[in-house]
């Protein structure tokens, strides 16, 4: 058996325990705090007042414009020297709910504003409410257009968590770069690590594929 075989086989049962543990439950809470947040400043932004829209604004610019790493390093290193300190996990969390909220933020805003302004006047003509028009009129359309780039922001999150290393967290590659420095091996064990990254972003693919199959059918039938 080839040597780097070996090392894999080896290897495996650290990674994916690893994978299971942090990695993937890191991706998935922090995206559903990324969905909140991305919705609340995509309508912010569309219909809030003045004083919020600039606020909301703001914290767009501020996370797309400044690396990610940077923002992880200021939550978890910066933040105790103003009284606010979080465990690894927690801050990992913040950040990257943050950092992905600001991205999907615009696509949901360009998702709403992509529904054609007839259809909001058709709806005032039924005497529906503002509510109403958005519960059964722009969220049905607005979801299968927002769909495709909201996948993408996910998968990119996952991605993304590859660099909560740098704040002790012990992740996916936290556990590579571990057994690399112990083995001598980084080439051997970096394209291991690569590999898993690839089989969850390509299995995430497939399920954004069915999902959005599902989502316009089910618009097209509603």
């Amino acid at each position: 058996m080839p040597e780097f075989l070996e090392l894999w086989i080896q290897s495996l049962p650290r990674l994916l325990r690893a994978a299971i543990e942090v990695t993937v439950p890191l991706s998935l809470i922090s995206f559903a705090i990324a969905l909140v947040v991305a919705v609340l400043v995509a309508l912010v932004r569309l219909y809030g007042p003045a004083p919020l829209k600039v606020v909301a604004w703001a914290y767009v610019q501020v996370f797309r414009g400044t690396p990610l790493v940077v923002q992880l390093f200021i939550v978890y290193f910066g933040l105790p020297s103003v009284g606010i300190a979080l465990d690894a996990f927690p801050a990992a969390v913040v950040t990257l709910a943050l950092n992905t909220g600001a991205y999907a933020s615009e696509a949901v805003r360009a998702s709403i504003l992509s529904i054609p302004r007839g259809q909001f006047e058709a709806a005032q003509t039924l005497n529906l409410s503002r509510t109403t028009t958005f519960r059964k009129v722009v969220a049905p359309q607005a979801m299968r257009i927002v769909l495709p780039p909201l996948a993408n922001d996910f998968i990119d999150l996952v991605k993304g968590t590859s660099l909560v290393f740098a704040i002790t967290l012990i992740d996916l590659f936290q556990v590579g770069r571990q057994i690399a420095g112990s083995t001598f091996e980084p080439m051997t064990m970096y394209t291991l690590v690569a590999l898993i990254y690839l089989v969850m972003v390509s299995l995430l693919s497939l399920g954004q594929n069915v999902l959005e199959k599902k989502v316009s059918a089910h618009v097209r039938t509603s």
